[in-house]
């Protein structure tokens, strides 16, 4: 919780590689007992093809406002004490994090609860592409719902 008692809240969308240990800090609080994370990788095979890489595209100006709104109203629901929604953006090869959220709560089952959640959304909603890269090829998948992006901007 922040001075006035309200959830810390992380959003980060980089280039960088993503560090598990900084999700943790991000989410330790004192009152907070549970802690849960959520780390997405790069896989290969993937629907029987050789994934050498993947390269995430973000519409920045919506993006890091939509992880916010995901942490928040997670938190909101669940009775977070902190969240931290990480996501990368350029190329991440096989076997890195792509993703990592985290969520800390007074008892485990609000944690694990608020950290699928922040997953769960943040897929749904983050105006955020994906392109799988193979030998010989690639194709853009899991792009967000069109409601979902329009909701965070803000749009009709």
């Amino acid at each position: 919780m922040t001075m006035d008692g309200q959830p810390r809240v992380t959003a980060l969308l980089t280039e960088e590689p993503l560090s598990l240990d900084a999700a943790f800090r991000a989410v330790l609080q004192p009152g907070c007992g549970g802690t849960a994370l959520f780390v997405g990788t790069t896989r290969s095979p993937n629907q029987g093809r050789e994934v050498e890489e993947l390269e995430y595209e973000a519409y920045q100006e919506l993006a890091g406002p939509a992880l916010e709104q995901v942490g928040r109203q997670a938190a909101a629901r669940h009775g977070l004490g902190a969240v931290y929604l990480a996501h990368r953006v350029g190329v991440v090869p096989q076997g890195e994090p792509s993703v990592i959220v985290a969520a800390s709560a007074p008892h485990r089952a609000e944690a694990f609860d608020g950290c699928r959640e922040l997953i769960d959304e943040l897929k749904r909603t983050a105006p955020i592409w994906k392109k799988e890269r193979w030998v010989g090829g690639g194709r853009w998948v899991s792009v967000p719902e069109p409601d979902a992006v329009r909701e965070v901007s803000g749009g009709s």
